[in-house]
């Protein structure tokens, strides 16, 4: 059981991805076991290796700011917005000068505005340093979101932006857990945002040939634990959630979507993109997240992976669970819905817990899709094509970034006992 001063829950969420603009389209299309990725319509991809990406699909920021807002603000703000406001809105709660000192914003980014700044970067060049907007250094930032969100909705609490990579997000939702769990405030509206899918984006990632270049079938590309993986797929979108103190969403009546009872976070000290081979960082992190939670192992009932489908990176995940379950690793159910999502960065481990939370509350595991030439080195229960009922009470959510950074989230079903 976990300590019963200052649980945190969770009581709202909001996703923007390529899935879907909210949660609900976003879980049917996990379920259904649908791509969200396609050709690339957000430039002209004419000589790129890679021609394609997770684009979140008719997102409009006018949908949830207004035009004059939304054109000094990079995409990954819109997004954070759009997802925030979602998530405040399901959460009920009011903020107003009796409870905005005690309601924070921490939203992770392992970018920021990278459109912003290459948009004005061809400015410069093509018309001259005087005509850069004022609002570049704003927009491009990456604490812009959570800044922006503060602001739109006068939350006057703890508020920063985490940055570590594609842990970014989950490290934001880590930290927030510990500041509402240390009484140093009782709301934190926290996630992760990025949308980077423009030209520098995509040549930066093909150049250090992280990416997959299956251009003949996007929707097959992101192959997490499958053999003929070559690479991941980029995302864009935002995941963002509510997170209270339980006395608190107990005293106004909230509907309580879950408990996040710890977060394991570690470093490997060992190579700017690649894990170790024993995949030492992910295993410490995990135990690090069960041992703070006071879980057993076996009590573990799935595992949303980072899975990236890159070759080194499946691999290593697999050996890091095996290592921290044992014989009881082949029995979990895991997957990787980056498979439909794509990988979203800074905010793929925001998305991801809002998953993992879906599946808690469900009692329905997303499939990882396009897992159809299993790998003899990743070899657990990966959920293939299809999705699974299950009861599940508690759960991991696992991200790992470049830089050797390591997070993992424990979640499980809500109870007041």
């Amino acid at each position: 059981m976990t300590d019963n001063t200052n649980r945190v829950v969770i009581t709202g969420m909001g996703i923007v991805c390529p899935l879907g603009l909210d949660a609900a389209t976003t879980w049917e299309g996990l379920v259904a076991g649908r791509s969200g990725i396609d050709y690339i319509t957000l430039f002209d991809t004419t000589g790129f290796e890679t021609r394609f990406a997770g684009e979140a699909k008719g997102f409009n920021a006018t949908d949830h700011i207004s035009r004059k807002d939304a054109r000094r603000m990079d995409r990954f703000a819109q997004m954070a917005i759009a997802a925030a406001t979602q998530a405040v809105a399901q959460a009920g709660i009011k903020i107003d000068n009796n409870s905005q000192d005690n309601i924070g914003v921490l939203i992770g980014s392992g970018i920021g505005g990278l459109t912003t700044l290459f948009e004005q970067s061809e400015v410069i060049i093509e018309k001259g340093p005087d005509r850069v907007t004022p609002f570049l250094v704003p927009m491009m930032m990456s604490n812009a979101a959570s800044a922006q969100i503060s602001m739109l909705l006068g939350a006057k609490g703890p508020n920063f932006c985490t940055s570590s990579a594609c842990s970014s997000g989950a490290d934001a939702i880590g930290t927030a857990y510990e500041i509402i769990k240390h009484g140093n405030a009782r709301v934190m509206i926290s996630g992760g945002s990025e949308a980077i899918i423009n030209p520098v984006g995509i040549a930066g990632f093909n150049a250090c040939k992280a990416i997959s270049t299956r251009n003949s079938a996007p929707q097959e590309a992101s192959r997490p634990f499958d053999a003929e993986r070559d690479g991941f797929v980029i995302g864009e979108g935002a995941g963002i959630l509510v997170m209270e103190d339980l006395s608190f969403a107990q005293s106004r009546g909230a509907d309580i979507l879950a408990e996040i009872v710890s977060y394991g976070a570690t470093g490997d000290a060992f190579h700017i993109t690649q894990p170790t081979e024993d995949g030492d960082g992910a295993v410490r992190a995990m135990q690090l997240a069960l041992d703070k939670a006071g879980l057993d192992p076996a009590e573990i009932d799935y595992i949303n992976a980072h899975g990236t489908a890159t070759q080194i990176n499946d691999k290593v995940e697999t050996l890091a669970i095996k290592t921290v379950f044992g014989d009881y690793a082949r029995k979990i159910p895991i997957s990787s819905t980056k498979s439909m999502t794509g990988h979203l960065l800074g905010g793929a481990g925001a998305l991801e817990a809002a998953i993992t939370i879906l599946v808690i509350q469900h009692g329905i595991i997303p499939p990882t899709t396009n897992l159809t030439h299993p790998d003899p080195d990743c070899d657990l229960d990966y959920v293939p094509n299809v999705a699974r009922t299950a009861n599940v009470t508690a759960a991991l959510s696992n991200s790992f970034g470049f830089g050797g950074h390591n997070s993992v989230l424990a979640f499980r079903k809500y109870s007041e006992g």
